[in-house]
């Protein structure tokens, strides 16, 4: 089954690390990547850019209402993805434990709906 891993992080953070921290985050997630990959459940990753970039619409009485930024402001920001295979929510859990994003920020995981 496939799921969404969602990480949430203060986009503000990477800003304020020093190069050596960002050189270490950098490594972290390529190590979590490749481990992903080791065990072939990754189907899928990518960052997104920064929140101010993001647009967003709603239609309302068949309206489209179209408004600059994200649909939540908060301090944490959808900050990217990974997408993988694995056989179940626990497995799903157990990765997402496993991600750099969960020590300085929040991942979500939720089951992706095959349509």
């Amino acid at each position: 089954m496939q799921y969404l891993l969602m990480l949430y992080a203060n986009e503000d953070g990477w800003s304020q690390m020093t190069p050596a921290e960002q050189e270490q985050g950098v490594a972290a997630y390529g190590a979590y990547t490749q481990a992903l990959k080791a065990a072939d459940v990754l189907v899928g990753l990518n960052r997104l850019q920064n929140s101010a970039t993001a647009t967003t619409v709603h239609v309302a009485d068949g309206k489209s209402q179209v408004m600059d930024g994200p649909y939540v402001d908060s301090k944490e920001q959808l900050a990217g993805y990974y997408l993988i295979d694995v056989p179940d929510l626990d497995a799903a859990l157990a990765w997402a434990a496993r991600c750099p994003g969960a020590t300085h920020g929040t991942v979500e995981v939720r089951p992706v709906w095959s349509m």
